[in-house]
């Protein structure tokens, strides 16, 4: 398990760093933890933590100076912590994975509150790379470009290294010791949010004839899973 999470550290803070660099998508819930799922044997799980965040969040776009939670990084630990749980347990219910939601959702706006900070760090390395601009230091630029990346990377691989094995020490203890009235509700968590998900995407829906594009993708999207559940 140490070594899993080492490596989804590192792997989720390249994802994560697609947020604000080279900007290729691949840091969307729906293609994030699909490949975490992917690197950890579990693309279903992965791609039904990623659909669930990418339907949960998709109203909030970083349009101006507003930066969403960071839903690249919930996914991302959804999709692991429920993996990783379900192989030290033996098995991966419904339940486990809306455990893993229910612990790692909050997550996403410390990490939101981060990459406020980390933007403001990178305004004052902005100055600074202007002013060496003005004196011909292109070394210097290059210096700060390459700070303000490993910063954008550090900090998300950083929260994934500590907040994985604690979360999955949580979810293996918690969730044998519930009751059964407690597993049946995480079990309609886990029906309901995709719903949610589903009434804030139809809500962002401006433009006639997009609905019916909306079904199409929601029927391609749910052909995937049940391809993938039958593997």
């Amino acid at each position: 398990m140490i070594m899993n999470v080492l490596i989804v550290s590192i792997v989720g803070g390249i994802l994560c760093l697609d947020r604000v660099f080279a900007q290729f998508l691949i840091s969307r819930p729906i293609v994030a933890a699909p490949m975490i799922g992917l690197i950890l044997g579990d693309p279903y799980t992965g791609l039904v933590a990623g659909a669930f965040i990418e339907l949960f969040w998709i109203d909030r776009l970083p349009i101006g100076a507003y930066v969403p939670p960071n839903d690249t990084l919930a996914a991302i630990l959804i999709a692991a912590g429920a993996i990783e749980s379900g192989r030290i347990l033996g098995y991966l219910p419904q339940g486990l994975i809306a455990l893993a939601l229910l612990i790692f959702i909050p997550l996403a706006i410390v990490a939101q509150k981060m990459e406020l900070w980390i933007i403001r760090g990178n305004e004052k390395l902005a100055k600074e790379a202007l002013n060496d601009a003005v004196h011909g230091d292109t070394r210097s630029i290059s210096k700060n470009h390459l700070c303000a990346a490993l910063r954008n990377w550090l900090y998300p691989a950083g929260l994934i290294l500590i907040s994985l094995p604690i979360g999955i020490g949580v979810m293996t203890w918690v969730y044998p010791r519930l009751a059964s009235w407690n597993i049946r509700g995480l079990q309609l968590i886990y029906g309901l949010f995709p719903l949610i998900g589903i009434a804030v995407t139809l809500n962002t829906i401006r433009l006639r004839g997009t609905l019916p594009v909306f079904c199409a993708v929601f029927l391609a999207m749910t052909a995937i899973l049940n391809y993938f559940r039958c593997l």
